[in-house]
């Protein structure tokens, strides 16, 4: 026969109380309840298993046998409700964030700041991510959120994660302060794509969606741009910029302001990035989540709205 462990429970806390109604409270269930689960047990077993008298009950032979094993199923299931609980408050207070570089260093710091300030017992940990693993990493339970970007293109989002815009990132043209277009034009703050078509470039790698956007508007401009030097980091081409061997173009958020070099704003085409937050799409065991996601809504708020995002 097929054991029913309910059965076997029961019959242990009947030897632990003595009792049938103490046994049903521990249950949860009515007292006519337990006495109808200790007839079809005795049905299932062909042998008596409950003996009931004035001063409670007792286990025959049998029933005594059987809930030695009752006892064992009983100890498990306290140890699964403590160990359940056990995770479930480490998972409270857990946050694994995946962000790209310009995410993790103007995005993420007044966030984190503020997520310190109301779960100062939040067990953080950030690690560097590509916007094109990053919903992967979430869909595989490697990370309970990641920053990631999307150039032009809708934000593909892998089964089972949630993806949140944040905020649109524009792009802008990085000069030399020597530049031709900066003398000529000391007080514009706007240049087109198409009035830079002789200039040499410094780009983004080939094989990036942000290579791909730039190469799309630059034949839409009616060129072929002359690439210079390519990299994987805004960081670097700024830096080159500023030695006066090319122009880039730059997101806004990753704008540093290198000396040697000034930035226009990109009139034709309007470029940008859109940035988005991805999460799993059940945040039940993980709550930092949902409240990091608030304080992540409220930096790309006051990004947007600055003075230098006009």
């Amino acid at each position: 026969m097929l054991v029913d462990p309910r059965q076997l429970r029961l019959l242990a806390l009947i030897e632990q109380y003595g009792s049938l109604s103490s046994a049903a409270h521990s249950l949860g269930l009515t007292a006519a309840a337990v006495t109808h689960q200790i007839a079809r047990a005795e049905q299932d077993w062909k042998v008596p298993l409950v003996l009931r008298g004035p001063r409670g009950a007792t286990l025959t032979p049998a029933g005594a046998t059987l809930a030695v094993h009752g006892h064992r199923i009983e100890e498990s299931s306290i140890r699964a409700e403590a160990d359940l609980a056990v995770l479930l408050g480490h998972q409270s207070l857990r946050l694994r964030i995946g962000a790209f570089q310009a995410a993790a260093l103007h995005l993420l710091p007044p966030a984190l700041t503020a997520l310190r300030h109301r779960h100062p017992d939040a067990e953080l940990s950030i690690v560097d991510t590509t916007s094109d693993r990053g919903g992967d990493e979430v869909a595989a339970g490697r990370l309970d959120m990641a920053v990631v970007a999307s150039w032009g293109i809708p934000m593909a989002a892998p089964a089972h994660v949630t993806v949140h815009p944040l905020l649109r990132d524009p792009l802008v043209v990085v000069l030399p302060d020597d530049h031709r277009l900066v003398r000529r034009h000391p007080t514009a703050k706007t240049v087109r794509l198409e009035q830079l078509r002789d200039e040499a470039w410094v780009t983004i790698l080939a094989g990036h969606a942000a290579r791909a956007q730039f190469d799309d508007a630059a034949v839409a401009a009616g060129f072929t741009p002359k690439i210079r030097f390519q990299t994987e980091s805004y960081d670097v081409a700024q830096a080159l910029v500023g030695t006066g061997i090319g122009v880039a173009l730059v997101s806004r958020l990753a704008l540093r302001r290198v000396p040697g070099t000034t930035h226009r704003s990109l009139a034709r085409p309007r470029l940008h990035r859109e940035i988005f937050a991805v999460t799993p799409a059940d945040t039940t065991f993980t709550p930092l989540v949902a409240t990091f996601l608030e304080l992540l809504y409220n930096v790309s708020r006051d990004i947007a709205t600055s003075p230098t995002a006009q």
